[in-house]
């Protein structure tokens, strides 16, 4: 089998991998859409008493996952992005807000998503076919897990052990058993796919927070031009990353004196390029 990338002990090769898939999520991170989160309200399928795992300082509480299911993605972004002796993981980039907001927001309601049908079973080259909304199929499959748990008087994933849930987490990717309409693998891909730009990405969209997986690739963030460094060759870029959010004092610069049209400019500006 395959060593898993996630789930072992935070050793060479799993740091390649997420060097390497970090790459890639963090170079695309600025241009994911900010899932605006709505106010807060109470999630269905709750066990009675449950609690929710606690925000992060400056974090407000979840307003897509019940308790139930917060505590089922706590646990399941710590094992796919442990904590280790060279930095943080997943639970303390705040994955876990990061999904839930984009869950409870425009994206989760699949805004953009084709609604209309039909629905019918498709290859791998075509992606994502099933009905479900990202939101709805979250739900529905953590609802069919819990079911699952409940009926077989097995532990809630969130109480297993780790080399359990390791397991746990491997069988879902791997299989495809029905979790309510949804494959378990999907489940997974998409699990996991949000895990990786919820560390990864800029944390103006809730995680990454401390930008501590862009520390952990050397990515410089979103600097807006490198005019200075131009004509210098061979040095190191060492200086702190920088979110889409903070251009040194915390704000992003809007020229409310530039059109955001072409045509003529107020005096003392030109367009970019121009001389």
């Amino acid at each position: 089998m395959p060593r898993r990338p996630w789930g072992q002990a935070m050793d060479e090769q799993r740091r390649f991998f997420l060097r390497s898939a970090g790459v890639a999520a963090a170079a695309a991170g600025s241009a994911v859409s900010l899932a605006q989160a709505p106010a807060a309200r109470p999630a269905p399928g709750a066990s009675p008493g449950a609690a929710a795992p606690a925000a992060l300082p400056g974090q407000a509480s979840h307003v897509f996952f019940n308790p139930d299911e917060a505590a089922f993605i706590e646990a399941a972004v710590e094992r796919l992005i442990p904590s280790g002796d060279d930095g943080p993981g997943a639970v303390e980039a705040g994955v876990a807000y990061f999904i839930d907001r984009q869950l409870a927001g425009a994206w989760g309601a699949g805004e953009r998503l084709y609604r209309s049908g039909p629905w019918q079973a498709g290859t791998p080259s075509q992606g994502y076919q099933l009905p479900f909304t990202p939101a709805e199929l979250f739900r529905t499959a953590l609802g069919a897990l819990r079911q699952e748990a409940q009926a077989s008087g097995s532990a809630p994933f969130q109480k297993l052990n780790a080399a359990a849930q390791d397991d746990f987490l491997h069988a879902l990717q791997t299989g495809r058993r029905d979790l309510g309409g949804v494959p378990s693998n999907v489940f997974f891909e998409s699990l996991w796919g949000l895990t990786v730009e919820g560390f990864f990405g800029d944390p103006v969209y809730g995680g990454n927070q401390g930008m501590v997986g862009w520390k952990l690739i050397g990515f410089p963030g979103a600097y807006a031009n490198y005019y200075h460094y131009i004509d210098q060759h061979g040095l190191a870029f060492d200086r702190a990353p920088i979110s889409l959010a903070d251009n040194g004092r915390g704000v992003i610069p809007i020229h409310a004196d530039i059109p955001a049209t072409g045509g003529a400019l107020p005096s003392g500006h030109s367009h970019p390029g121009g001389r």
